[in-house]
């Protein structure tokens, strides 16, 4: 196969997609005491599970997860995914188990990767490069869910031929801001600015390697010298998304979350 077909083949197939969950999740402590954040429940499925059920809706069901705090806790619930509510068979002498019942749910692959109790956001990102191939991926946070169209996310990344994509919402101020040109052109990336609203970082990324020489090691914030060169040097571009999106950052958050899943009315739910 010469270089240009293996470029093709790898555009035909679905980008690996790199989910951050190693965080501490202090602002969400009444949750996150006794558990990881991505295991925290919205209708009875941890919030990384509804991340990764918008994904593969979309085709993408290959997943590099970065772990971080707790993260025991977070292998043993993809260990078991399929197996507690299903009659199995276990052989005490080797741990070998076999289910009774045809396998259900999602056909995912799923990368558990630690990357450090105590790395940064960059950091992390940077421990999963052996892990992402050589091309194209997604990268994402394990506590943020939307209705965003990953499809023409990705083909607005593709077109553009830059280095990176971020997906920008409209939000409270708190959050990074994103100054754009008339061309989707990111012109300037500042973290949490003191006033004022704008577009901000939603975190749904599409990002090419060459990124990886932005982060320089574990303590490297994503969000500030990595993007803040990436836009400086020309390489950031954003998708405006102009539909649903929110953060589970606090309990009132997660308690609103709960509310619209009881009521049928997630707008995230993007699955059948």
């Amino acid at each position: 196969m010469t270089v240009g077909r293996k470029a093709i083949a790898r555009r035909l197939r679905p980008p690996p997609v790199a989910i951050l969950a190693g965080g501490l999740g202090t602002r969400l402590s009444e949750e996150t005491g006794s558990r990881p954040k991505p295991l925290v429940e919205i209708g009875g499925r941890p919030i990384i599970w509804h991340v990764m059920k918008h994904y593969d809706a979309h085709g993408m069901n290959e997943f590099v997860i970065a772990l971080g705090y707790k993260k025991e806790a977070v292998v043993q619930y993809f260990l078991n995914l399929h197996t507690y509510s299903r009659n199995l068979t276990v052989r005490t002498r080797d741990g070998s188990t076999s289910l009774h019942e045809p396998a259900e749910g999602p056909d995912w692959t799923v990368h558990l990767i630690d990357t450090g109790a105590e790395t940064a956001t960059g950091g992390r990102i940077k421990r999963l490069q052996p892990y992402l191939g050589d091309g194209t991926f997604m990268l994402t946070w394990c506590d943020g869910i939307s209705d965003v169209n990953l499809d023409e996310l990705l083909a607005f990344h593709r077109a553009h031929g830059k280095l990176a994509t971020v997906t920008v919402v409209r939000a409270p101020s708190r959050f990074g801001f994103v100054e754009m040109a008339g061309d989707s052109k990111v012109q300037r990336f500042t973290e949490k600015p003191d006033q004022g609203e704008g577009w901000i970082n939603a975190a749904f990324f599409v990002l090419e390697p060459g990124i990886f020489d932005y982060i320089a090691g574990d303590d490297t914030m994503w969000e500030r010298e990595p993007l803040q060169a990436l836009a400086a040097d020309g390489q950031l571009m954003a998708y405006t998304h102009r539909s649903y999106w929110q953060c589970m950052d606090t309990l009132r958050e997660k308690i609103l979350l709960e509310e619209l899943w009881s009521r049928g009315a997630a707008p995230w739910k993007t699955w059948k």
